[in-house]
């Protein structure tokens, strides 16, 4: 049972002070801090635990404590500070009031306990999709006892040069929660269930991770109210409640929040110890609290909605949506500006990641009544904060209102960008449509068109085939057409221009040829990655061949459709994983294929004089390396028939040795020494790619 009481007698209070923002530990007690502009009353809402009260014989007990805004308000910052509080255990919210015009933009709540947006652990429920627990509220806590982390003496960053990043997208929970795993069942889904894998990730030859969402997020959301998508679980996490929090449900045996956040240390710790960056995906741009026909009130929209939200002061105040997801955070208001840079060091200082990648970043650059900006301030602040300085950051440079800055992201020679048109020029040509070979050459080159501007850099372009919404690899080659239906809202959602190509069939098949075709596909888009000029990203479950059925919009399934398959990696460890990783380690160790620097013609020759011919679909080139004279030779063949490649001379001394031909079976397919005995010419067999290496002869 729950008693909620007047502040007592026994629980002290003074007014406290308004820095910093959140909980904190003073010599006189716990800090409560909160900003509200448009607030006329806050109201501290304490659960404290079992036993606070001796005279009780509750479980917990509730004390809310009403702020006086002459005595705990300085500005618009409301606070109180108690004494004798315990220094862990104790759950918290507020309760806010305020004008109650909708016309206005209010939705303030007073009868709604509310997050404190610079909570650092939230508790909620424990366990992740746990139904017998589905409509957990959210509150803040915190923990003064608890020890610093111990990172270890001989710790250190990788601090890995950018145009060296190989970089593995991949859910935290999906990466482990499948049976297949093998580990404990109480490790499945969690952080330490990824550290368990890191062997995985060694062997594959990657050096970093952008894990999707990791802020506290609510899995459930979907199924609080009857709706289409009532059935799914929300497992990518794009819709933040929180963020400073790290997502408590990704503790190991549902420990809770101050376990997740002990254990997120551990495995960036054993990342880093592994040699492997952590850049994490971070959605800045919505919250959970959807729109006003369906909300979700927790914590922004009733604290202050008018300040936290873009709103469309035309339209009575109603919001503004971006984002594609019912709101738009009012990213370049002062409050919510320093909100975001507060919330980005504490994972640099706190967690010690070493990146970001910016959900829909193009909302980063609207005005507050959403129009877009030349020099939005919280994309430079963020681009000249000095303990972001070491980071990377990376824009998905486009949002839902149309803000396409593919190229144009105003970027303070920091920022680099996800290259939509690298993925959709390399997908077009790769499966044989006409006239893309002279884009498709420009991608592969590193995107100069884009990127040579001021003191940008090729690795400026995130350069990706496959990411987490779409199709995964094996479904690029497998289907024409998206299979959403699971998803509840009759094939509307993901996108309709996938630019792939089913090989003949839709979906499964048995037929050996076209299987056969399919996985020379597959490796001909994974070569073309690797030897492109800027920073490779590939899709977790790539490497096997993970298919999604055909829904290139899963976040909504806790299952197999998401869930890496470990039985099917044994499967295709000696064949198309092998392949895979071997590429990506050729490319770390061949200083041709990262250059920090953009190409000029004397590092590279086009063998080609007809750029004009729109039926051709054969591209081959060669990369120079002066000093080693160990160039590369490469061509790619989207033609369904042979191409005789005249081979150019190699340099002097060197003979040419193939190393990989994607028409081959493993192991020929990729040959590290390389195979000698290469002619003047060269039969490129239909669909698939070359790479030549010129060697000396032993």
């Amino acid at each position: 049972m729950t008693e909620v009481l007047e502040i007592s007698p026994t629980l002290k209070s003074s007014p406290g002070k308004p820095s910093p923002l959140g909980v904190s530990e003073t010599e006189n007690g716990i800090n409560f801090a909160i900003f509200s502009q448009h607030a006329s009353s806050v109201t501290l809402s304490l659960s404290l635990p079992e036993g606070y009260f001796e005279q009780l014989e509750q479980d917990t007990v509730i004390v809310e404590i009403n702020l006086d805004p002459h005595v705990n308000k300085s500005g618009d910052i409301w606070h109180i500070c108690v004494e004798d509080l315990p220094r862990y255990g104790v759950l918290y919210g507020y309760r806010v009031g305020g004008p109650h015009g909708w016309q206005q933009g209010h939705r303030f709540d007073s009868n709604i306990i509310l997050l404190d947006p610079y909570a650092k652990l939230v508790e909620g429920r424990r366990v992740f999709a746990d139904s017998s627990n589905k409509m957990s509220k959210f509150l803040g806590t915190y923990d003064f006892n608890c020890l610093p982390f111990d990172w270890g003496s001989d710790y250190k960053l990788p601090n890995i040069p950018e145009k060296d990043l190989v970089i593995y997208e991949m859910n935290v929970r999906a990466f482990t929660a499948d049976v297949s795993s093998e580990l404990d069942p109480n490790l499945r889904g969690s952080y330490l269930g990824v550290i368990e894998k890191i062997p995985h990730l060694l062997e594959l030859g990657i050096n970093a991770v952008e894990l999707l969402p990791v802020f506290e997020f609510d899995e459930f959301e979907l199924q609080r109210h009857p709706n289409a998508r009532d059935h799914m679980v929300n497992t990518w996490g794009y819709s933040t409640l929180n963020f400073f929090a790290p997502m408590s449900r990704y503790a190991s045996s549902g420990r809770g929040p101050l376990a997740a956040s002990i254990e997120f240390k551990q495995m960036v710790k054993a990342l880093h110890a592994a040699g492997i960056e952590v850049i994490l995906d971070v959605v800045y741009n919505h919250t959970n609290e959807a729109d006003d026909k369906i909300p979700y009130t927790t914590s922004f929209r009733g604290i202050d909605n008018k300040v936290y939200y873009m709103l469309d002061l035309n339209n009575s105040n109603q919001f503004l949506n971006f984002s594609g997801c019912g709101n738009t955070l009012n990213c370049n208001h002062p409050v919510v500006m320093e909100l975001i840079l507060d919330s980005l060091r504490h994972w640099v200082m706190e967690y010690h990641v070493d990146g970001f990648r910016f959900d829909l970043a193009s909302v980063l650059c609207r005005g507050t009544d959403g129009s877009p900006l030349n020099a939005p301030p919280l994309v430079k602040g963020i681009a000249k904060d000095a303990v972001l300085s070491r980071c990377k950051i990376i824009a998905e440079p486009w949002d839902c209102g149309g803000l396409y800055l593919v190229g144009r992201f105003p970027n303070w020679d920091r920022w680099a960008e996800w290259n939509g048109k690298y993925r959709d020029d390399v997908r077009r040509f790769i499966k044989g449509d006409y006239g893309t070979k002279g884009s498709f050459a420009t991608r592969i080159a590193g995107s100069a068109d884009l990127y040579q501007v001021n003191k940008r850099k090729p690795y400026h372009s995130m350069n990706f085939i496959i990411a987490h919404d779409g199709f995964t690899l094996y479904d690029l080659v497998a289907y024409n057409f998206k299979h959403n239906d699971a998803n509840g809202e009759g094939g509307q959602d993901g996108s309709n221009d996938n630019f792939s190509w089913n090989c003949g069939v839709e979906g499964e098949t048995d037929d050996p040829e076209l299987q056969s075709l399919r996985s020379r596909q597959m490796k001909n888009f994974h070569l073309a990655l690797m030897i492109s000029q800027g920073t490779p990203m590939i899709l977790m479950g790539d490497e096997y061949g993970h298919t999604r059925y055909g829904n290139n919009n899963s976040y909504g399934h806790d299952t197999s459709i998401n869930h890496f398959q470990w039985g099917q990696l044994q499967e295709k460890r000696k064949d198309h994983f092998r392949f895979f990783s071997e590429i990506i380690k050729f490319r770390r160790r061949n200083p041709l294929l990262g250059r920090e620097k953009f190409l000029d013609k004397s590092d590279i020759t086009w063998h080609e004089n007809n750029w004009d011919n729109y039926n051709s679909k054969f591209l081959a080139f060669t990369l120079h390396d002066s000093k080693l004279r160990s160039d590369i030779y490469l061509a790619f063949n989207a033609h369904n028939y042979f191409v005789n490649a005249v081979m150019p001379p190699p340099p002097l001394g060197r003979k040419w040795f193939r190393v990989i031909d994607t028409n081959l079976l493993s192991p020929d397919d990729f040959v590290q020494d390389g195979v000698t005995g290469i002619k003047d010419a060269y039969n490129v067999a239909p669909y698939s790619s070359i790479l030549l290496e010129a060697k000396q002869s032993s």
